[in-house]
């Protein structure tokens, strides 16, 4: 069927995306004007709260806490198309859907979230979930995450970070420091080594919490192996294989227990659209939020070219800059409404302890409290396992945070 046969549908903003950016951006633009034709195209039923995840795999909650109906979340008078867009076609103001549409826009804000790509690792997709093998990155698989550290008995337990962009990039390190504290509540840390290997050269970007991170690796004794990006597993010998970026050097590492943190990438049907940059991601001003080529596009969260880290944090901030913009620009005025970068990472480092990271994008610090956020604090532990998802679902998916 081609384009022209396709049932057709028309609104003046199209969203493309129902996760947390596309869902907050419906919030904030239905409550600055009730007016607005708002269509939201999103295939998933389901709404997943993703941070809490790193909590499930650490055994502080069932998987379940984390998924709420996407239904209860559409804003009022937002038209929900339960589809996936496959094409964008930026040039005639229209998108592409699986079933069989093609919706046109005055305005389009793409907000379609980042591809997880397991089957890049050799070994790792149908092994995922058995064998020692899990992953804090799936619903489907979380839950095998703290199986594996409530029964492990000893040995090496190996935690991965890919090159590229991810995510919540402290994940990795931050369901590694759960584990360390489980193993030594359950009394196997002594026979247990921990190896964390990242293709990052540093434990984190900012160099105010890496210091303090570093105290916490050394005092944790884990062996960081910097530089080190997963190429294959070899569930059958429980080796894991290398490549050190700094030398080419193929390095095997055996594990016992294996958590990875898998390659990342702009969704497919991005990164092959006219909107994509050279890496795939929707190429758009790191301020303003607008589209580089394409004036009536706007795009956050993680499948933007926005130079940040992957978060709902970040996104806290881009929504309102974005609805802004987009409105002003609506109106034909300037593109007053700046983002400066800033992003979130609650670096958990064990049961009641809590880094809590806030930077921009010049990696300087850009901290919500009056203290030193680079401590470990049982207060931010208790923001990021009670204040944070109470926020999230009841003000910033509301539009109101």
């Amino acid at each position: 069927m081609d384009a022209d046969q396709l049932t057709q549908h028309h609104h003046q903003i199209v969203i493309v995306g129902g996760g947390t950016a596309g869902i907050t951006v419906a919030a904030r633009l239905r409550r600055a004007d009730k007016r607005l034709d708002i269509a939201l195209i999103e295939p998933s039923d389901k709404h997943f709260y993703q941070p809490l995840w790193t909590l499930v795999g650490g055994g502080v909650f069932p998987k379940e806490a984390s998924m709420r109906s996407e239904a209860r979340y559409i804003p009022p008078r937002v038209t929900w198309i339960r589809d996936a867009v496959t094409e964008f076609c930026p040039d005639a103001n229209a998108v592409i859907t699986r079933d069989g549409r093609k919706i046109t826009y005055d305005w389009l804000v793409v907000a379609a979230g980042i591809q997880i790509n397991w089957d890049q690792i050799p070994g790792l997709q149908e092994n995922i979930g058995k064998d020692g093998v899990c992953s804090i990155y799936s619903y489907d698989y979380v839950d095998s995450v703290w199986e594996n550290i409530r029964n492990f008995t000893g040995g090496t337990a190996l935690f991965t970070q890919p090159s590229g962009a991810i995510k919540c990039g402290g994940a990795p390190q931050k369901i590694m420091y759960l584990a360390e504290d489980a193993f030594r509540r359950q009394g196997v840390r002594d026979r247990t080594k921990i190896i964390f290997a990242t293709a990052s050269p540093h434990i984190f970007a900012v160099e105010k919490y890496r210091l303090a991170l570093e105290q916490v690796v050394q005092r944790k004794q884990i062996e960081c192996r910097f530089r080190h990006d997963l190429l294959e597993i070899r569930p059958q010998s429980k080796e894991a294989l290398f490549k050190r970026l700094d030398s080419g050097e193929i390095v095997t590492i055996h594990y016992d227990l294996l958590h990875v943190t898998p390659p990342m990438s702009a969704p497919k049907f991005i990164a092959q659209s006219p909107l994509a940059d050279k890496h795939g991601w929707v190429e758009v001003d790191p301020h303003t939020l607008r589209h580089n080529r394409f004036a009536n596009v706007f795009s956050l969260g993680d499948c933007s070219s926005l130079p940040t880290s992957k978060t709902g944090a970040a996104i806290r901030k881009q929504a309102p800059v974005l609805v802004s913009n987009l409105l002003a620009a609506m109106r034909g005025q300037p593109l007053s409404a700046k983002y400066n970068g800033y992003t979130s990472c609650p670096v958990i480092t064990g049961y009641g302890k809590l880094i809590l990271a806030e930077f921009d994008y010049d990696k300087k610090p850009a901290e919500t409290f009056p203290f030193n956020q680079a401590k470990e604090r049982w207060s931010m532990w208790l923001l990021k396992k009670y204040g944070l998802p109470w926020m999230y679902w009841h003000l910033m998916l509301r539009g109101l945070a």
